[in-house]
């Protein structure tokens, strides 16, 4: 019988898995890789953020050290850009590659880049989707309500539109900390190779997220459908 837990469905979302522990293991080990290759302009990621943000009239927004590893992240809610512990103060060319991708988005918040916006607009309600629509698929599965097995279903769609968003929004700050690198020479032409396979390999943790959120929306449209017969 299929069900709600361990079933035949789950086949569906095993290459989702696959490619969500190669991107893992890609991003850490490359990431590992450049991290201890240090640039030739002797200059701290934090320091290369500060640069960059005040070329773009950004120069008093906070660069805060946050603790973790690869727990970098720019907050547009109170406008700060977060660097962890591995690249906050570290001068190796990964960690300038992952500061100048925070600053691409704090770029992409400061121009009102559309898919940004969007994506940052839509959290509240796709916490909301994420958060009810298990719940609700399984209860409908049990009562035989299958009308709360498609709101289920529906509210979990919404989590594969944030993924979908993020893909863009990821691509085009990598893009543009790439292309400030290069610009402001920071980092000299092999060292930008380097810092490109970071973000690459990062890239490739949010495709396999929006992967695993497809996958996982068909699996329960098969459920779904399995227990109509």
């Amino acid at each position: 019988m299929l069900g709600y837990g361990l079933d035949p469905t789950m086949i569906v979302i095993i290459p989702a898995l696959l490619l969500s522990m190669w991107a893992q293991h890609k991003v850490q080990s490359t990431f590992s890789e450049y991290s201890k290759i240090p640039a030739r302009g002797n200059v701290t990621a934090d320091s290369v953020a500060r640069m960059l943000l005040t070329l773009y009239g950004m120069a008093n927004m906070p660069i805060n050290h946050v603790a973790g590893n690869l727990t970098d992240h720019y907050d547009p809610r109170n406008k700060t850009l977060n660097l962890s512990d591995g690249v906050y103060g570290n001068r190796s060319i990964a960690s300038i590659g992952v500061a100048a991708h925070e600053v691409g988005h704090a770029i992409q918040h400061h121009e009102s880049y559309s898919p940004l916006i969007f994506r940052n607009t839509i959290v509240p309600v796709v916490n909301i989707c994420s958060t009810a629509s298990m719940p609700l698929f399984i209860l409908g599965l049990v009562v035989g309500n299958f009308m709360l097995v498609n709101i289920g279903i529906m509210l979990f769609t919404g989590a594969l539109v944030f993924h979908l968003v993020t893909l863009p929004v990821e691509i085009n700050a990598s893009s543009r900390a790439l292309k400030l690198l290069e610009q402001t020479h920071t980092l000299s032409p092999d060292e930008l190779s380097g810092a490109r396979k970071v973000l690459t390999a990062a890239a490739w943790t949010y495709i396999a997220a929006a992967l695993m959120s497809l996958l996982q929306l068909v699996r329960l449209i098969l459920i779904s459908r399995s227990r109509r017969r």
